[in-house]
């Protein structure tokens, strides 16, 4: 029973972090242009926060959600902005600048950490997309069943840094196949097409209000 746990937890964990979105596209980013340290660190940050949310959704904290629901449009609007920012972050940012400033002053892996936790944590409407999983799987965490809710939220979380360690890896792994100038177009890319989600967000907010 609880190897069959685990392995479902796990399996949400991975779920949930596959689709490849802005904050994917970061670990990439940071992964390429400091080390593989750096990327799948930022992959922990999220996997963190994911397993949070997990813990949230799972004890169907109404207290939380509610306010959540009742705060939707605002919460909405934090998480766009906050992807506007790591788009004109990546875009702005300078291939060569940043490999030249790593190698001189080396990188806080603590912060990588951080950073990735809490743009993750800055769109609490993840926790539904949770509430939904575990309807699905028919998982619920209870305090009277303590071993089993830490063995769901660890499922979740080891999901998750599984997925980031094969992500930040490959990436790692191809890496040298990359030209300063591939990398430079790479980031004007990447970096436009986040803004573009984030201004499509928006938009949707509005038609939403109107």
């Amino acid at each position: 029973m609880s190897f069959s746990l685990l392995w479902k937890s796990i399996i949400i964990g991975i779920a949930v972090s596959v689709p490849l979105g802005p904050l994917g596209m970061l670990c990439i980013k940071r992964t390429v242009n400091k080390n593989w340290k750096s990327g799948f660190l930022s992959g922990l940050g999220i996997a963190a926060s994911d397993a949070i949310y997990a813990i949230i959704a799972g004890f169907s904290l109404t207290i939380i959600i509610d306010f959540i629901k009742s705060n939707k449009i605002y919460f909405q609007i934090l998480g766009a902005s906050m992807v506007v920012l790591l788009g004109l972050y990546i875009f702005l940012s300078n291939p060569a600048r940043d490999i030249q400033k790593f190698k001189q002053k080396g990188t806080s892996y603590i912060q990588d950490f951080l950073t990735a936790f809490l743009l993750t944590f800055s769109n609490p409407l993840s926790v539904f997309i949770f509430i939904a999983i575990f309807t699905s799987y028919s998982l619920v965490l209870q305090t009277s069943q303590l071993f089993e809710a830490l063995l769901i939220v660890g499922g979740i979380f080891t999901g998750g840094a599984f997925w980031w360690f094969i992500l930040t890896g490959l990436a790692y792994l191809f890496k040298h196949k990359l030209t300063i100038n591939t990398l430079w177009w790479a980031n004007k890319i990447i970096g436009l097409s986040v803004i573009l989600i984030a201004v499509g967000l928006f938009v949707l907010l509005l038609f939403k209000k109107i």
